[in-house]
């Protein structure tokens, strides 16, 4: 499928200081994932726009803190009024570039963007209100204020929700944006542009660039840049940590997970697959919150197996602009290479294969793979210690519920994860034992109207939800003499 003029009007231009403008960079081929062939051609921003981008975001800085907090309300509420009236246009074009089904984008900006901009906004006030306290030495006024010029980094698999969670947040609490998105996001990043202009904000508050690393890598080693809030992998954390550490600037980093899923004895299969199915497959398993690892006791893992091989054999994989598609294709060769190299891995160290493993024989173009479920799989194996970011579950077997919980906290990883019972107190209980920052009872996650991040290897810092909103100010106390 192309890409048209009348689906993107601007695809060539980034926004920075309140206008369009023709990006300057190296010319960029967009691919189709489902077929593998061109879409179009646009021009990346260079290093030089991502600069001035910065300039933009440091010029607006005492402008947009100074502004009232109603009217930066209003114009982050009319972001998402824009984007939501085109939201089926976003779908449809983030499905070409990015190859994510319909149906999960749907979802996601339902039960994701949707939750995450409208918590953010209509708590805004509330949390950002003054405090007023009683000292030895006066009163005390404790104020919120806004950490200064953010950096925004968006990965390819979530571009819009991200926002949500991460731009929004730093909005309210006034601080300017540069948000530097994916290469595989760029006509999606192209619409959202077009809706930040039409939304109003002063010039300099929201600048979007959407290119290679180089232009990320100039964006976080700026002096001029207060934070840094990154959702993506290792490399571009450790990139981002070095460029920052010299200088002490704040960073969030949301770096993925291996996340469990705990299926305890008395928990019916039935409702058990509604949640688990779509938390362990939506977006072809390129969600860093996928429940990638199963975990089963001894005495149910047969049961547990048929029904799982059941459920993952009904998913269709296919065409993401078909509404019925729940799979679609990974991102690039090089993550379906990825892909493939995991299921050859675990093959090799014994584990074994359920359902899936490769490529489905109707699809002969594209970077598909079928959904995968192996079991068998060992503690120490990389399919259980790595994130493969890939339509791949290992199911893991526990001898009774503490060993569940050693096994659910045996990674590096502490992003996501989920307890399945029929006790629902119980569920809870075991939950507050998992390593993790969300945890799902009989569901999956996680909610994005809360506050969301992991520990351990899966980053720190806390996005999305009204109390995100925090994360973006410093926290400073005037001390009136009596």
């Amino acid at each position: 499928m192309e890409i048209s003029s009348a689906d993107v009007a601007h695809p060539d231009d980034v926004l920075i200081g309140g206008t369009l403008r023709p990006a300057t960079g190296d010319r960029y081929t967009i691919v189709s994932p489902s077929t593998g062939l061109p879409v179009t051609v646009v021009r990346h921003p260079s290093v030089a726009d991502g600069i001035a981008a910065i300039d933009a975001a440091d010029a607006a800085r005492e402008t947009w803190a100074r502004t009232d907090l109603a009217e930066r309300i209003a114009a982050t509420a009319r972001w998402f009024d824009l984007l939501d009236a085109r939201a089926p246009q976003l779908e449809v074009v983030w499905a070409v570039e990015a190859g994510m089904p319909l149906r999960h984008g749907r979802a996601l900006h339902r039960f994701g963007t949707t939750a995450a901009w409208r918590s953010a906004v209509g708590n805004a006030e509330a949390i950002l209100r003054e405090d007023r306290r009683s000292s030895e030495l006066g009163d005390v006024l404790l104020r919120r204020e806004p950490v200064g010029v953010v950096v925004a980094i968006l990965p390819y698999n979530g571009p819009v929700v991200t926002i949500a969670s991460k731009v929004v947040p730093a909005l309210l609490a006034g601080c300017p944006v540069v948000i530097k998105a994916a290469p595989e996001s760029h006509l999606t990043m192209a619409l959202v542009a077009d809706c930040a202009l039409r939304a109003g904000f002063p010039a300099g508050v929201v600048n979007i660039v959407c290119g290679p690393v180089e232009v990320g890598q100039a964006l976080t080693r700026d002096p001029r840049v207060d934070l840094v809030s990154l959702t993506g992998g290792h490399v571009a954390a450790q990139d981002v940590l070095a460029a920052t550490h010299g200088r002490y600037a704040r960073t969030q980093l949301e770096l993925g997970g291996k996340s469990p899923a705990l299926i305890l004895d008395d928990a019916p299969l039935d409702r058990t697959l509604r949640a688990l199915v779509p938390g362990a497959t939506n977006g072809t398993g390129q969600v860093c919150a996928s429940l990638s690892r199963i975990l089963v006791s001894e005495r149910r893992h047969d049961e547990v197996i048929d029904s799982l091989r059941s459920g993952w054999e009904r998913l269709t994989i296919g065409d993401p602009l078909d509404p019925k598609t729940h799979l679609g294709p990974l991102i690039n060769e090089a993550a379906l290479r990825r892909t493939e190299n995991f299921v050859a891995a675990a093959e090799a160290d014994g584990a074994r294969l359920v359902t899936g493993g490769r490529r489905p024989d109707h699809l002969s173009c594209g970077w598909f793979h079928e959904p995968t479920l192996f079991t068998g799989v060992g503690e120490h194996s990389d399919l259980v210690q790595r994130e493969v970011f890939g339509p791949v579950t290992a199911v893991q077997v526990y001898r009774d519920l503490d060993d569940a919980v050693r096994l659910a906290n045996a990674t590096t990883f502490g992003l996501s994860g989920a307890v399945f019972t029929a006790d629902t107190a119980l569920g809870v209980e075991v939950a507050g034992r998992i390593r993790s920052g969300a945890v799902a009872v009989n569901s999956f996650g996680p909610v994005m109207s809360a506050p969301f991040g992991g520990v351990g290897a899966s980053g720190w810092g806390r996005e999305s939800g009204p109390e995100g909103i925090l994360g973006f100010t410093e926290l400073k106390q005037i001390l009136i003499g009596a």
